[in-house]
């Protein structure tokens, strides 16, 4: 570490490394504001980031060089109620691990359908399918294709095929030329048999793509491994296929990533790690891990996961027999956190999930069917389902008769944002660089509220016609406000040009920005 930052460190700025990635971590103290643009230049990466066009979101500090009376701000998805009840004969108390998946303008939530417990990848396991146009109203197609409990009237896309269907996890594959068979991949499997590939050409009718493993105990080495959702994809910034998993280490639930050139053949783990700017990031028992690529921006991989509470219990016996929970499923209690990792050009692997937050992103409902094992655990996922709306969905009142996938919905990109308060507060980026001719903001603020941009040079300088008084104020409440500034300077003339972004804000919050357009 060189002496100009072990100096700043020394006036309060608190912790200051460099991770792999490139990023400073700042655990910002009082000595802060005491800083100049000059000497926070001095701590910045040699390299400035290139952002393209894409959309970036304050999901962590990525971009982040300083806050200034601003923070990352969190914020809580929006209930809107029972969405899918498991209530079919082969669904029942112990359905789980759901997976939403967009394919054009259907919906489909694929899921165990389980009604008793028993050990896991058992024959009466089925993999079921709902559908939606909008992601609020869901059917049940009577597909037919397997007799289950005496009936071909059913939902099931695959059945009698233990132990894959014990946590069937598909997903759309994105991989450029992609054979129109293995439009849909999937991985299932227990530690006994490993993980087994499938592919579909319709997300309904599946086959195996081999009868051996792709992933298996031999290579991934853990005491335990593959008995909660193994979530694979493709990586379109990575150019290949991910595979985050569920392992024991040191008797905690962790996770790991595997990569693939093929779906086929597979890498050895790296076990991922987690990292808060502001200091240490516990290590907690993290049930699944739904790490995928956001939606709308693919190089963002969103987690949110369960965070499982071993032993932590909250039901008297009395309240479990009231609401008709099974006994061994109340011991413990879980909710939902929000991670992010990200991909690292040139780099092996990308091995950490950022915790920008610390607390639940999800907590458990009011009444005692909330506070049960296993229950909470978000779908893998999240899908656009209104021009301004996005929605997740979780599996709750897990080993109970009322069991269902519940949805809760957010604005675009509003997992978190950029906030400051009525006294106002600034944010200073790291340098990058940009395409395109246009700035768009996700905002929101109050009446009194506002948001300003300044443009400066990698040194901290503004530069003309971009400075923040220059800056037409943001005021109101959009999804991609463009934002200009006084006298016509067009933001076209910085592009491709290492630049920094200066945001001042009041009463206020900035969820995401793009740049690009002509």
């Amino acid at each position: 570490m060189n002496t100009q930052i072990d100096d700043l460190s020394c006036r309060g700025l608190g912790s200051v490394g460099w991770d792999r990635r490139g990023f400073i971590g700042l655990g910002l103290g009082a000595g802060a504001a005491m800083l100049g643009h000059e000497a926070r230049a001095a701590v910045d990466p040699p390299a400035p980031v290139a952002l393209g066009e894409r959309l970036e979101l304050f999901i962590d500090r990525f971009l982040v060089a300083r806050l200034d009376g601003a923070r990352l701000r969190l914020h809580e998805p929006r209930d809107e109620g029972v969405a899918l009840k498991f209530d079919a004969p082969w669904e029942g108390a112990f359905s789980a691990y759901a997976t939403i998946i967009r394919d054009g303008d259907v919906l489909r939530a694929y899921y165990r359908g389980l009604g008793a417990a028993g050990k896991d990848g058992r024959r009466e396991e089925t993999t079921c399918c709902a559908e939606s146009r909008d992601g609020i109203a869901w059917a049940k197609p009577e597909l037919g294709f397997f007799e289950v409990g005496g009936t071909r009237k059913n939902n099931a896309i695959l059945a009698d095929a233990p132990p894959s269907t014990h946590n069937f996890c598909p997903f759309l594959d994105a991989r450029p030329g992609v054979a129109r068979g293995e439009r849909y991949k999937a991985l299932g499997g227990t530690i006994e048999s490993g993980l087994l590939p499938w592919a579909s050409e319709d997300g309904l009718r599946w086959r195996r793509l081999r009868d051996a493993p792709v992933l298996d105990k031999a290579l991934v080495g853990y005491p335990h491994m593959f008995d909660s959702q193994n979530v694979p994809f493709w990586s379109a910034p990575e150019g290949r296929y991910l595979c985050y998993y569920r392992v024991f280490k040191d008797k905690i639930r962790r996770i790991v990533r595997s990569e693939s050139p093929d779906f086929l053949q597979w890498s050895r783990p790296v076990l991922m790690e987690y990292r808060n700017p502001d200091g240490p990031a516990p290590i907690e028992h993290l049930y699944t891990n739904q790490t995928h690529p956001y939606f709308r921006a693919p190089h963002v991989y969103v987690a949110i996961a369960a965070r499982f509470m071993p032993k932590r219990q909250v039901l008297t016996d009395e309240q479990a027999k009231a609401i008709g929970v099974h006994p061994s499923y109340f011991k413990d209690t879980s909710d939902a956190i929000l991670m992010t990792t990200r991909p690292v050009e040139g780099a092996e692997h990308a091995g950490y999930y950022d915790r920008a937050f610390l607390e639940g992103f999800i907590r458990g409902g009011i009444g005692a069917q909330n506070w049960v094992s296993r229950t909470n655990y978000p779908a893998l996922n999240v899908v656009q389902t209104g021009p301004s709306e996005m929605s997740l969905y979780v599996n709750q009142d897990y080993a109970q008769p009322t069991a269902h996938l519940r949805r809760y919905s957010m604005r675009l990109d509003g997992f978190a944002s950029l906030h400051a308060g009525y006294a106002g507060g600034e944010m200073l980026t790291r340098p990058f660089t940009f395409s395109g001719a246009r700035l768009r903001i996700n905002f929101a603020t109050s009446a009194a509220g506002g948001i300003r941009i300044e443009m400066q040079d990698p040194g901290g300088k503004a530069i003309q016609g971009f400075a923040l008084e220059d800056c037409q104020e943001q005021i109101g409440n959009e999804i991609a406000r463009e934002v200009a500034w006084k006298g016509g300077a067009g933001i076209g003339a910085l592009a491709g040009k290492t630049v920094r972004m200066r945001v001042a804000l009041k009463d206020a919050d900035l969820y995401a920005f793009r740049f690009g357009g002509a």
